[in-house]
């Protein structure tokens, strides 16, 4: 009876644990060759001091491709170092518990079956809620294009420099993609 109880009690240890680890801000990397991942409450508050484009990588704790893009991608220096020296880098939970007030609007979790979407990640998506999926705003807050999929580090390179460049304003997507030369590496 005695191994019952504490079985029990570790599985509520381990459940407590999990979800307060859901909660936690991203941990913000020392490692100049790491994405400096914030909350997007963080990239509200920089976004008041220094305007800047903004990456939102929309994963979820149980998504494997989003787990890869982190390992590989992310991973990647020369493109954490761009991504750093020119966007506010957030990493989105898209079935956070927390509540988000953005734009005076309040954006919360939506229990749907035995999940849910924290609704945020819905409008900014704009109702595409397939994982992961990278979304960059311009330096108003304001949605220039979701990115649905897993991308390679050289794929994810050409996509964030055609934003962070302005280019997407002025060239065919073709064009730049088709002309595009690699960052420099280290």
């Amino acid at each position: 009876m005695k191994q019952v109880f504490f079985a029990i009690g570790a599985l509520v240890l381990l459940l407590t644990a999990f979800a307060f680890r859901r909660l936690e801000a991203p941990v913000k990397s020392e490692n100049k060759d790491a994405i400096n991942w914030i909350t997007w409450e963080q990239m509200m508050e920089k976004s008041k001091k220094q305007k800047r484009k903004v990456v939102v990588d929309v994963y979820t704790d149980w998504c494997g491709w989003c787990k890869r893009m982190d390992a590989t991608t992310f991973s990647e220096p020369c493109l954490a170092k761009y991504i750093n020296e020119n966007y506010y880098a957030v990493k989105f939970d898209a079935e956070q518990k927390q509540e988000i007030v953005f734009k005076d609007k309040s954006y919360k979790f939506v229990k749907n079956g035995m999940r849910g979407y924290h609704e945020l990640a819905a409008e900014i998506t704009h109702g595409q809620l397939s994982f992961p999926t990278v979304v960059f705003l311009d330096e108003k807050i304001e949605v220039i294009q979701s990115i649905p999929g897993y991308r390679d580090a050289k794929e994810f390179e050409t996509i964030a420099t055609y934003f962070g460049r302005n280019e997407y304003l002025k060239t065919p997507w073709e064009t730049y993609e088709k002309n595009y030369k690699p960052l420099p590496k280290k």
